[in-house]
């Protein structure tokens, strides 16, 4: 199964599907979203007592959230999915629903931890 790069130009971020890049929407948004460009790794205690086999030695590593964007993979089902979603705001001050599924992704990623 192919897996698809991201990457940042000029501010927008980018899915590398090989043929024409799938533009996502603007990094600054994404970082806002996030709450900034920096991310200090925490997990919970209701984490660690579900996964007590969980390796927590990254907690309090702080990353910069467009290196994790940088390093971000997606599986084609996923650049699908991304594709299918309006690339602009559907209300004004908002993040277009392609922006939205992405960051949801990259938070997903961004709790997980560093592996």
């Amino acid at each position: 199964m192919p897996r698809y790069g991201t990457y940042v130009d000029d501010d927008i971020i980018y899915i590398d599907t090989g043929s024409d890049p799938l533009a996502v929407g603007p990094v600054t948004d994404a970082i806002e979203v996030v709450g900034g460009p920096a991310w200090t790794i925490a997990y919970s205690d209701e984490v660690t007592h579900r996964h007590p086999d969980l390796d927590t030695s990254d907690a309090g590593l702080t990353v910069d959230v467009v290196d994790i964007i940088h390093a971000m993979t997606h599986s084609e089902r996923f650049v699908e999915t991304l594709t299918a979603q309006p690339a602009t705001p559907t209300e004004r001050g908002e993040i277009s629903p392609r922006l939205g599924l992405f960051v949801g992704k990259l938070l997903e990623n961004l709790e997980s931890g560093v592996s």
